[in-house]
């Protein structure tokens, strides 16, 4: 059974990818690039764009040889938690910390799926803000306070 492209999930998903890499990659022509060395502005996301498309038309091609069709439909659910966490995330940054935003984040954004848990998701919030403050305030170095007045 041959599945029409507009319900191929792969194929749509792949899509998405290369127009998300495609304008990260216009947008970026703007910044100068750099070198690997002395990275511009431009150079992250030309990159990243980069890899997005190449990974776009990896998985366009998966979805026309597998033919998958799209299983669900729109999760309203999902389209209401989703956009407040991350405006709950952003007012949390400033007024309580990197850390309690994050864990906020992961707790918060979780409850758009049905499947959530809330034990096993508190778990993999706390490893994930553990990571994350390893990698970005310690590893990078950025300048976000871990809590409130920090």
């Amino acid at each position: 059974m041959k599945i029409p492209l507009h319900r191929n999930k792969d194929f749509l998903a792949g899509l998405m990818f290369i127009a998300v890499g495609g304008v990260a990659m216009i947008i970026a022509r703007e910044y100068p690039f750099g070198s690997a060395l002395r990275m511009g502005p431009g150079y992250f996301p030309t990159v990243l764009g980069g890899i997005l498309v190449v990974f776009g038309i990896w998985v366009l091609i998966y979805g026309v040889v597998t033919q998958e069709p799209v299983k669900r439909t729109w999760s309203v659910r999902a389209l209401i938690i989703l956009p407040l966490t991350a405006l709950v995330f952003g007012i949390l940054m400033e007024k309580a910390g990197f850390i309690p935003a994050l864990l906020v984040l992961s707790l918060m954004g979780a409850t758009a799926s049905p499947k959530f848990k809330f034990v096993e998701q508190s778990i993999l919030a706390i490893g994930l803000t553990v990571l994350s403050v390893a990698l970005f305030i310690w590893g990078l170095g950025l300048p976000y306070p871990l809590f409130a007045g920090h």
